[in-house]
């Protein structure tokens, strides 16, 4: 197999488990489809291509794609962080983006070339992997963060193409769970041709499962761009607001399901003692589809609620309808405006870190200038969250009723909020550099690769299969 690694056979067990696997997947077949028309409905993006998950593409099969996986927007964003520097050495490269969820492949749009390619991945059953193989013919497949498939690897492995993950982390959680799947998982991890880890217990927990980590190269996301534009934008709206109002803008961002009910308690418990003006409630869905039904929640509690909708673009004129001075909260139900609402805030409460799911990426916020305040949970995300704490980028909170306690202090002393938005660039600057070094492995192992026989490039290809 050209430019993958060798790992110990297959037992028995794994090889009976993968067959289990791939006869199961195939038969999930018609419940994916019924998801995707569910999803459809509130997020149209879902019903584009829909075949594509299944392997099939327009277009007349073609090779020599460095393909990479990003799933969803967070993911694709970081991808992009290093795949424009892999770009500006390697302009000649054709890139083929997948992803997994609409607003994934929205964001990768973005960053597509004449010569560059998207599609979905596909659904992770034997057959579908050896279509999607056999039509784009990858030399290299590069994945990020956690999305190791079975069937993907398997069949990778076996058409010969090498499949790398980058900017890869696995928590204790995810590493258990991994364990006592480990007739999967073990073919899973061993099967990729080379694993860059986010950090060192990454490392560690990714090895435990057999996985060729090669190196530690830190997490690209600190290598977000600070982004005048959007920022200096908002911060027009953010200037606007103070002058209507002078009302500070306290955010929930990236909430999850659960998160808003416990704010919402824990709010009612604090408003009373809040001293004046009370602040305006930035509160921004982790997912598109939940933003009717948080603002109806939020309605439902008797709170005047503002829809960023209602809003023009940052870059227009910064004018609040004359209903916003009444507002409790602004609902952020907009997708690709984090930037944006990050610099409108005096600090954030990260969601997901409130809940146990893992918490959300932080480090966008540190792009922005904006102090957060991180529940119990971040897991997903420690090492970020750990260096912000300790910059001074961040504070740590049990709960909604310690988070707003938190809020009330920074919001009381404006030193040391300033303090901390200094932090949050400082942080930025002393953990970037995980693009480079992602880049020169990416091409190294591009460059170990024979270009297979009889395979030419072509001069351009379809945005879009």
């Amino acid at each position: 197999m050209r430019g993958c690694s060798t790992p110990a056979e297959l037992t028995s067990g794994e090889r009976a488990a993968l067959r289990l696997y791939g006869a199961a997947m195939t038969l999930l077949r018609p419940l994916l489809r019924a998801k995707l028309r569910r999803r459809g409905r509130a997020e149209p993006g879902y019903l584009h291509a829909v075949e594509e998950r299944f392997g099939h593409y327009d277009g007349a099969p073609s090779g020599g794609w460095l393909w990479v996986h990003a799933v969803s927007l967070g993911e694709t964003r970081a991808a992009a962080l290093w795949v424009r520097v892999l770009q500006q050495r390697r302009p000649d490269l054709r890139i083929l983006w997948t992803h997994g969820t609409a607003t994934g492949r929205a964001e990768g749009q973005r960053h597509l070339r004449p010569q560059d390619a998207q599609a979905w991945l596909p659904w992770d059953d034997p057959v579908s992997v050896r279509r999607f193989l056999a039509h784009w013919q990858p030399r290299l497949g590069v994945l990020m963060e956690t999305e190791v498939w079975p069937a993907l690897v398997q069949g990778c492995r076996a058409a010969g193409v090498p499949l790398w993950l980058v900017n890869a982390r696995l928590n204790a959680v995810s590493l258990r769970r991994a364990q006592r799947l480990r007739l999967l998982a073990g073919p899973a991890y061993r099967g990729l041709g080379g694993v860059l880890a986010q950090t060192e217990d990454d490392a560690a927990r990714l090895r435990a499962l057999g996985a060729p980590v090669r190196a530690v190269t830190g997490n690209v996301k600190f290598d977000l761009p600070w982004q005048p534009e959007p920022w200096a934008a908002a911060r027009r709206w953010r200037d606007a607001w103070r002058a209507f109002t002078g009302r500070p803008v306290l955010a929930l961002a990236s909430s999850r399901e659960g998160e808003e009910a416990a704010w919402l308690a824990a709010w009612r418990r604090a408003a009373p003692a809040w001293p004046q003006p009370r602040p305006l409630w930035l509160i921004v869905p982790r997912h598109p589809q939940r933003f009717d039904e948080v603002h109806a929640r939020l309605a439902q509690a008797g709170l005047r609620v503002l829809r960023r909708s209602r809003l023009g673009p940052w870059e227009g004129e910064a004018r609040w309808p004359a209903e916003a001075a009444q507002a409790d909260v602004l609902l952020g139900d907009s997708v690709g405006e984090m930037a944006g609402y990050y610099a409108l805030a005096d600090l954030a409460l990260i969601g997901g870190s409130f809940a146990p799911l893992g918490g959300q990426n932080l480090i966008e916020a540190a792009a922005c200038a904006c102090p957060v305040v991180l529940g119990p949970h971040t897991f997903n995300f420690a090492e970020a969250a750990q260096a912000a704490l300790e910059e001074g980028a961040a504070r740590r909170a049990e709960d909604f009723d310690a988070a707003l306690h938190v809020a009330r202090g920074w919001l009381a002393d404006p030193a040391a909020l300033q303090a901390a938005r200094e932090a949050a660039r400082t942080l930025l600057r002393r953990h970037g550099g995980a693009s480079a070094r992602t880049v020169a492995a990416v091409l190294d192992a591009w460059d170990a690769i024979a270009a297979p026989a009889g395979v030419s490039a072509p001069a351009a290809a379809p945005q879009s299969a």
